[in-house]
């Protein structure tokens, strides 16, 4: 598995409003897969090639859109 890209974020949590940083890190697998890891929710999500090219050239503002 090959680290592709990786992020932080900064956010505030909605029920103390501290402020928080979440990382997202794209990974790329051994048969060409994308994974992509949120550590905000403690999850992976698979990608399609696509998926990890829009989340790769997503503009800042957009940044944290796979959290949903």
């Amino acid at each position: 598995m090959q680290m592709i890209h990786s992020r932080i974020i900064p956010f505030l949590d909605v029920q103390s409003l501290a402020p928080g940083r979440a990382i997202e890190v794209l990974f790329r697998d051994v048969d060409n897969s994308f994974l992509l890891y949120l550590s905000a929710q403690e999850r992976i999500i698979r990608l399609e090639t696509r998926e990890a090219l829009i989340w790769l050239n997503e503009a800042p503002q957009d940044e944290g859109s796979f959290w949903n």
